[in-house]
């Protein structure tokens, strides 16, 4: 690396320092990423950059100059989380059926997001730059909108269901998961079952009323989950 270039990325002064200051940086960002996932993990993306200062053992200055904006860090922090997030939706096109392949994704993404308040917050729509937003939805959306049409065509998906219920089944879900987690783990569980019959298609099912639009969604994402901008200490 040259020592502009290092300039740029690690914010180092002299060259008689830079191969001590090169590792320090190499390892401070290392600690600064892996506490990230675990503050994100546990309080989710309401934590700041302070929280994960304190976490990883550093001062608030060496996260700011590691990553300027909590995006900036949420970007290489959650990328390998939301990735297997998106596999899970991708192997769930496998399964024998389309309610098949749907039971599964839903049943992976609870357990995912119910482990994973950051990974929650931002696959179901947090306060993003509509960069990072944007890209979230073109990743993950194209693979479950082709689950549930392919349960529709099966007949098995009660066909008043749309892609955009999904986000906020899985919301209410993850709820019950982060708020009973020191008392039932598995609560969720339970509660994710029951939505899950209610998706089958049956003569019985009553009348949902007009289906939510992916602005509704966005707007109700914004009005439940927390804002990813940085807040300073």
């Amino acid at each position: 690396m040259s020592y502009l270039l290092q300039l740029l990325t690690f914010g180092e002064v002299t060259v008689n320092e830079e191969r001590p200051l090169r590792r320090d940086a190499r390892l401070n960002r290392e600690r600064i990423i892996a506490a990230a996932r675990e503050v994100f993990a546990a309080r989710g993306l309401n934590a700041s950059l302070d929280d994960v200062a304190h976490h990883a053992g550093v001062g608030v200055g060496t996260v700011y100059r590691r990553f300027p904006t909590k995006e900036a860090l949420l970007e290489v922090a959650l990328d390998e989380r939301f990735e297997e997030h998106v596999r899970a939706a991708e192997a769930a096109l496998t399964a024998p059926t389309g309610w098949d392949g749907l039971v599964q994704f839903l049943r992976q993404a609870a357990e995912m997001q119910a482990a994973d308040r950051g990974l929650r917050d931002l696959v179901l729509g947090a306060d993003l730059h509509a960069r990072h937003k944007a890209r979230a939805r073109d990743r993950i959306e194209p693979p479950i909108r082709q689950l549930v049409d392919r349960a529709h065509r099966e007949g098995t998906l009660r066909p008043d269901i749309t892609v955009e219920d999904l986000p906020l089944l899985l919301m209410m879900v993850s709820e019950v998961a982060h708020h009973s987690h020191t008392v039932r783990p598995d609560a969720y569980a339970r509660y994710l079952q029951l939505l899950i019959d209610g998706l089958r298609h049956s003569p019985d099912t009553g009348d949902l009323g007009q289906a939510l639009t992916h602005d509704e969604v966005d707007a109700l994402a914004r009005q439940w989950l927390p804002s990813s901008q940085r807040r300073r200490p």
